[in-house]
C-alpha cells in the first residue's frame, strides 16, 4: 500500500484557482465517498481550507493512485488537468507523511507556526471517518498526526511571538497595560490594517472603539463593525483625550496628527497613551516621541517587531522538524509491522484449534468431567498456550522492524507450517473484496 498526498497551497496556486477548486462543507460527504469509490483508492481524507486543498488517499499502486487523484479532481470540478496540473504538488510514502506533519505543525501554513490548522487537519480526519472512508492506515496515520501538533505546540513555541504588524502592536499594548479591558481604541482612517489592529485590540478585552475619518459615512460604516461610535474629524483633539490606545492608517499624504494636538489631548493627563502608526507616509509627526506619558510606534518599529520574532520561530521550527523526522521513523515502523499480523493471527488461529481439539478428546475419553473440571482444564490449557506463543511472537515483532523482515516472515511461516493458513486468509480477503464487503471499512473512530 502506498500513501499518496496531491494538492496545491498558497505557494502553488493562485487565489483564483483555489476558489474554484474548494469543497464545500455540505459536500464534502459526497466527495469524500466518489474519491474512495475511485478506482485504486483504498482509503481517503480530503483537506480544504482558503489556503489549501489537498486529497490524501492510500493507493495499491503509486502511478495509478496519482493518475486517479487527479482524475477525481478534473471531474469533481469540471476543470480540464491542464488548467491545474502544474499548480499540484504530489508526494509518496515517507515524503506524504511528512508532509501531513508538517501541515499540522503549522509549518507549512502562511504564517509560520499558525495553530488553526491543527483543528482543520483533525476535522478532516473526523469528516472521512464519518463517511467510513478511512481505515487502519489513515486512523493510525492522522491520529498521529494531531497528537504530534498538540505536542509541538504544548513544547516548543513555535506559536508563540507576534508575526503580524497587527498583532504585534497588540503584543506592544500588553506591556504597557496590565490589561486592555475598560480601554478606549480610536481608530483613524480605514486602512485594512489599521481595521485589523483595532479587531485584535477588541478581542483582547478593549470596551469601546471611536472612528475618525474623513468621510462621515466610511467612519459610521467602520464603527457599526465594532459597535463603536463614528465621529468627525474636526473631533480628533478630543477623542484622542478620551483614548487608551490611537490607531492611524489614513492614508493621507502627509501627517494628521501633530504634536501639539497631542499635547493639547494629554495635557494633565496621568494614564499612558498609545499611538499605532501604521500608515506609509506616517500619519503621526514623529515629533511626539519626545512627550512625557505618550508612546508612538510606527511601521518600521512593528516590522522590526516581526522579523524578530519570526526569527525565533525559525529557531523553534528547527526544533519541530526533528520531532518531525521521529515521528516519520515511528510511523515508518508501525507500517512494517502490519506485515506481521497475518502471521501472528495465522498461529494463534492454529493454536487454537489445537487446543479445541485437545478439549474435545479429553471430553470424550473422560465423559464423567464436571462443567467445572472442563472449566478449569480449558483454562489451563489455554494458558499453555498462551505461554509457548509469548516468546516466537515477540520475537516475530522485534524481526519485522529489520531489513531482513521478510525472509524471517519466510521462515517464520515455514517453521510453524502456516503456508496452508495463510493463503486461505488470502482469498477470503480477495473474495471479500470482489464482493464488496463494507465490514472491511473499520467503524469510524475519533482522536
Amino acid at each position: 500500500m502506498h500513501i499518496i498526498v496531491t494538492g496545491f497551497n498558497h505557494e502553488t496556486a493562485p487565489v483564483e484557482l483555489r476558489e474554484r477548486m474548494t469543497f464545500s462543507a455540505e459536500g464534502l460527504g459526497r466527495s469524500l465517498q466518489r474519491l474512495r469509490n475511485t478506482k485504486s483508492i483504498l482509503e481517503c481524507v480530503i483537506l480544504s481550507t482558503c489556503n489549501r486543498m489537498e486529497l490524501y488517499v492510500v493507493s495499491d499502486q503509486p502511478h495509478t493512485g496519482r493518475y486517479y487523484s487527479k482524475v477525481f479532481l478534473e471531474s469533481e470540478f469540471g476543470i480540464p488537468k491542464e488548467e491545474f496540473v502544474h499548480n499540484l504538488y504530489v508526494k509518496e510514502d515517507d515524503d506524504a507523511v511528512s508532509h501531513l506533519f508538517r501541515v499540522v505543525s503549522g509549518l507549512d501554513s502562511m504564517v509560520l507556526g499558525e495553530t488553526q490548522i491543527l483543528g482543520q487537519v483533525k476535522d478532516a480526519l473526523m469528516s472521512a471517518q464519518a463517511e467510513r472512508v478511512t481505515g487502519t492506515i489513515f486512523n493510525q496515520l492522522f491520529k498521529q498526526a494531531v497528537t504530534l501538533g498538540k505536542r509541538i505546540q504544548s513544547t516548543t513555541e513555535i506559536g508563540q511571538n507576534a508575526v503580524s504588524v497587527s498583532y504585534a502592536a497588540v503584543e506592544l499594548g500588553k506591556k504597557m497595560f496590565s490589561t486592555f479591558t475598560g480601554k478606549t481604541v480610536l481608530l483613524l482612517g480605514a486602512g485594512e490594517t489599521g481595521e485589523l489592529t483595532a479587531k485584535h485590540l477588541v478581542e483582547s478585552g478593549a470596551d469601546r472603539v471611536i472612528v475618525l475619518n474623513r468621510t462621515f459615512a466610511k467612519a459610521k460604516e467602520m464603527a457599526d463593525r465594532f459597535h463603536g461610535e463614528a465621529r468627525p474629524f474636526h473631533q480628533l483633539v478630543a477623542s484622542i483625550r478620551e483614548a487608551d490606545i490611537v490607531v492611524s492608517s489614513t492614508g493621507a499624504p502627509e501627517a494628521v496628527i501633530a504634536k501639539n494636538a497631542v499635547e493639547k489631548a494629554v495635557d494633565k493627563r496621568l494614564s499612558p497613551l498609545f499611538l499605532i502608526d501604521i500608515a506609509v507616509p506616517r500619519d503621526i509627526d514623529p515629533a511626539i516621541h519626545g512627550l512625557d506619558n505618550v508612546f508612538l510606534y510606527d511601521i518600521d518599529d512593528l516590522k522590526d517587531i516581526v522579523e524578530t520574532n519570526l526569527g525565533l520561530r525559525q529557531r523553534e521550527a528547527e526544533k519541530a522538524e526533528g520531532m518531525i523526522r521521529e515521528e516519520v521513523e515511528h510511523f515508518r515502523e508501525w507500517v512494517h509491522t502490519l506485515g506481521v499480523v497475518p502471521l501472528i493471527t495465522a498461529l494463534r488461529e492454529k493454536a487454537m484449534e489445537i487446543q479445541a481439539e485437545t478439549m474435545d478428546s479429553i471430553e470424550r475419553k473422560l465423559p464423567d468431567l464436571t462443567e467445572r473440571e472442563k472449566r478449569v482444564l480449558r483454562k489451563h490449557t489455554k494458558s499453555i498456550v498462551n505461554q509457548m506463543l509469548r516468546d516466537p511472537l515477540a520475537r516475530i515483532k522485534e524481526l519485522a522492524v529489520t531489513k531482513n523482515r521478510d525472509e524471517a516472515f519466510e521462515l517464520f511461516a515455514h517453521i510453524f507450517a502456516l503456508e496452508e493458513q495463510l493463503e486461505a486468509k488470502e482469498i477470503e480477503t480477495t473474495q471479500r473484496k470482489t464482493a464488496g464487503d463494507v465490514s472491511l471499512k473499520p467503524s469510524p473512530r475519533t482522536c
